[in-house]
């Protein structure tokens, strides 16, 4: 069998959500199924790392997609052409997008639908493209996978689609993220030069992250608490946000930018509480991973999360300051809560693994093709 599969997210030294999510289960079939031809299509100079196998076809496909005018390109001329030549028997395309008017079964991830709910949070070319083109995929797509049963109800009630034509997938939790010794926590502050204690948020620099509002709340709640600071991990999506943050609270908030997943794995579990209050989210990896790493949670109350977290999580209003402050004020100081929402992840947490979810992706590849 000759599986295409879209990997233009496959960024080398600095990926994202859906570059993780590609790699995690890239490395997995392929590894799994070495009998089966993967040809992995790029939008640049491929990374040497991204050759997983002797089964694997690695092809650069010009130009690089870094406008929505040259997603069309490439996309729709440039890959069209690189997959009929090449004569798939299935593609598997991570982000959702895809060549339309291909003979080629189509399976999609789709992982959520902000640009539909919040198009003013994206740049305005990129919002007119998600919002042209995903009901096309939606539609044309001959299955779909999601990543939460939230997405999946979205995802048939915005764009009309059937439910059996989507399957949900939860996500996995790289074993990196792990409970720390006290020692070992130690030497992270003092690695990262963190003086004290600290909530951590992890997440790209968009809007639709709530991260005005995490700090507005962190200021309120910084009056009475001295002896937490705030560190923020994660890169500006589409432009650099200026945050406003008083001169008194300025050494109290860490702005870390992108790091490497071993760094963030220590930053996470060394973390007082990992707080998290998106109004629009697909799965919320980082949810996993704070549970993985036995860190209690705050997370907001809407979209998906309260599914993905379950019992594992505090949880507050993310369009309300107040009650994210004190949230903040509740997981610092009750001890009894932190020790039940650390249990409650260590459950939870079994249920997202990398292992299950690609042999999940692989039985629906299989079924296309069957």
């Amino acid at each position: 069998m000759r599986i295409g599969i879209n990997t233009r997210s496959l960024l080398g030294q600095k990926m994202e959500g859906f570059g993780n999510y590609t790699l995690e289960l890239v490395t997995r079939i392929t590894k799994a199924q070495p009998e089966h031809t993967f040809i992995l299509y790029f939008d640049r100079p491929i990374d040497p790392q991204f050759q997983f196998g002797s089964n694997v076809i690695c092809k650069s496909v010009f130009p690089p997609t870094r406008h929505p005018f040259l997603y069309i390109i490439w996309f729709q001329w440039r890959l069209k052409k690189a997959l009929k030549k090449d004569q798939l028997d299935v593609f598997w395309t991570p982000d959702g997008m895809f060549p339309l008017g291909i003979s080629t079964p189509i399976l999609a991830t789709i992982h959520d639908l902000n640009f539909a709910h919040f198009p003013k949070d994206l740049p305005k070319w990129v919002a007119w493209y998600y919002n042209r083109y995903f009901p096309y995929f939606s539609k044309t797509a001959h299955k779909i996978i999601t990543v939460s049963q939230t997405t999946k109800e979205d995802i048939v009630s915005t764009y009309h689609i059937p439910q059996e034509k989507i399957k949900v997938i939860y996500n996995g939790v790289s074993d990196l993220y792990r409970p720390l010794s006290k020692e070992e926590k130690q030497n992270v502050h003092l690695k990262h030069k963190l003086a004290k204690p600290y909530f951590l948020f992890v997440g790209s620099l968009h809007p639709r992250k709530n991260l005005h509002r995490l700090l507005q709340a962190f200021e309120r709640f910084a009056q009475k608490n001295t002896d937490t600071d705030l560190v923020i991990v994660g890169a500006s999506m589409w432009n650099n946000q200026a945050f406003k943050i008083k001169p008194e609270l300025d050494h109290r908030i860490h702005f870390m930018g992108h790091l490497k997943t071993q760094s963030l794995a220590e930053i996470m579990a060394s973390a007082e509480a990992f707080i998290y209050i998106p109004y629009f989210e697909g799965f919320g990896m980082p949810l996993a991973e704070a549970m993985a790493s036995e860190t209690p949670i705050l997370a907001g109350n809407q979209s998906c999360l309260p599914e993905i977290a379950a019992d594992a999580a505090h949880y507050a209003d993310p369009f309300d300051v107040e009650d994210i402050a004190t949230g903040m004020q509740k997981i610092k100081n009750d001890v009894a809560l932190q020790s039940q929402l650390i249990k409650a992840g260590q459950q939870r947490v079994k249920d997202f693994n990398w292992d299950h979810a690609a042999k999940l992706l692989w039985q629906e590849l299989q079924q296309l093709v069957s």
